[in-house]
């Protein structure tokens, strides 16, 4: 056997060096057992600077002027994140101070949301913080939060869905100093997946006609990962950890193996789970996280794909999602470490209860989002129980500045793999979930956070609400209404 750290080491550098093009060319094999695709495309990392104040400094400037190669012999306009599609993926450790210096190179506004971070809200990137095209926005905060795969993408307010769709997305890797050891070589066997549905013309050209139209928006045919078209990824190691992100706008995956393989679940949205979760499959709706171990024995093969159910038109379809080859020689892999995060603290007694209530495909009790209007308050600090109900068509729920646990389904415990820190959560139809959510000590009296669902139509449509966090004490004090606001916030 190799000698781990040499084996990695050089492989990664093969990695970088297949994975740091703007554009990635897929074979046109069909995808399955038994046949070959295109070499998963690892997206490069982030590079940064030190500032003069110690500041990690990155630069991400939105394009809208790429040029992809996806489906064989043909090119795709996208937009993307330095470069043609998607965006670098970024990581930074725990107590890092980071600065994200943001310019618009597309022809409209757009913003950069921190999905999952725990900041200021005048730093997370919603419908506040416009940037318009040409324009530059510097957000800066502290990282301070655990280990976690989280993510960002635009979202500018009745425009997300169209401009994700395109490609602007991209990574956000939290590490956290100390922590449990599993693997992490960026590349070899630390691997983001970024999953999206897509339909192609004939042309090659994006089909986005269904993009903004019926109950949930779109829903394609072709699958990509990380903007590969039918990927294969030459596993290098005995164990690989997959960071797995769905990035669809409203399609539900729920993934396994084609071989009916075990595997382990160690993290959720926001976290490390309390240790690794022994499942077969797991699900996750559109802006759902899971950071899943899976272990490989020399030269087998196996498909990771998604099979779909009729519970509701996004949870349908079978899917084959990448192919797995693993060499005849693995590098060693050390055994997961029985625990990984501390237990969850149960909500106090006496926790203040919210109750939303997800109606139709625009409403959240029953009214549409108003930039103008603050629908909730929370003093800082807070660990309230909120149950959102749903009594209609398929739906999630995602709360910016806050994580929380699932309590419950219907009364009922959730599934073993999501009970980890979250910010996202499936609701499927006619349904209700409670959550203890925590929230920061950032206060903050006229910026408020979002929570909406995160099927990007619905969204668009005004299925999203706002809040603020406040200092404890003065909830009443607070005014309901924005005055004096323009949305903007940039260089």
């Amino acid at each position: 056997m190799l000698n781990r750290r040499s084996f990695l080491t050089a492989a990664v550098a093969t990695a970088f060096t297949a994975g740091c093009t703007s554009e990635h060319v897929p074979g046109s094999a069909a995808s399955g057992p038994g046949t070959k695709g295109a070499a998963l495309r690892i997206p490069r990392l982030a590079r940064s600077s030190t500032d003069a104040d110690g500041y990690k400094v990155f630069r991400l400037t939105l394009q809208a002027d790429g040029r992809s190669r996806f489906l064989p012999g043909l090119t795709t306009a996208t937009w993307g994140i330095n470069g043609a599609y998607l965006g670098p993926t970024v990581r930074a450790t725990r107590g890092d101070r980071v600065r994200m210096v943001i310019t618009n190179r597309t022809p409209d506004p757009s913003t950069l949301h921190w999905h999952g971070m725990l900041l200021p809200a005048a730093m997370d990137g919603g419908p506040h913080q416009m940037i318009e095209p040409g324009a530059t926005w510097s957000p800066q905060w502290t990282l301070d939060q655990p280990a976690s795969s989280l993510w960002f993408h635009p979202h500018p307010h009745e425009a997300t869905a169209v401009q994700v769709y395109r490609g602007l997305a991209g990574m956000f890797l939290v590490d956290e100093p100390g922590g449990p050891k599993l693997p992490d070589t960026y590349g070899v066997d630390d691997i983001p997946l970024i999953i999206q549905d897509k339909r192609f013309h004939e042309d090659g050209s994006l089909d986005e006609d269904d993009v903004d139209t019926g109950p949930y928006g779109f829903l394609g045919d072709v699958i990509l990962i990380n903007g590969t078209y039918r990927p294969v990824f030459k596993v290098q190691a005995q164990s690989v950890r997959f960071r797995l992100l769905n990035a669809s706008s409203a399609r539900v995956y729920q993934v396994g193996f084609s071989d009916g393989r075990t595997f382990h679940v160690v993290g959720t949205d926001s976290g490390l789970t309390e240790h690794p979760i022994a499942v077969k499959r797991l699900t996750l709706s559109p802006g759902e996280r899971a950071e899943i171990v899976v272990r490989f024995t020399a030269g087998e093969e196996t498909v990771m794909n998604s099979r779909g159910d009729d519970s509701s038109d996004i949870q349908e379809g079978d899917f084959d999602l990448l192919r797995l080859e693993a060499a005849p020689t693995l590098a060693a892999s050390p055994p997961l470490p029985a625990a990984l995060a501390q237990p969850a603290a149960r909500p106090p007694a006496g926790a203040t209860v919210r109750t939303f209530e997800l109606s139709g495909t625009h409403n959240i009790d029953g009214t549409k989002m108003d930039m103008n209007r603050i629908d909730t308050v929370v003093p800082a600090g807070a660990r309230e129980i909120w149950e959102v109900r749903n009594n209609g068509k398929a739906h999630n729920f995602h709360v910016h500045g806050a994580d929380f646990r699932i309590l419950d389904r219907a009364g009922q415990p959730p599934q073993r793999y999501e009970t980890g820190p979250k910010d996202t959560v499936f609701v499927p139809p006619n349904s209700n979930v409670r959550l203890a959510v925590n929230f920061t000590r950032y206060t903050d009296p006229t910026g408020p956070y979002m929570y909406h669902c995160h099927i990007l139509r619905h969204e668009d449509k005004g299925m999203m609400g706002q809040f603020v966090v406040v200092k404890p004490g003065t909830e009443q004090q607070t005014s309901r209404t924005l005055t004096g606001m323009d949305g903007m916030d940039h260089m």
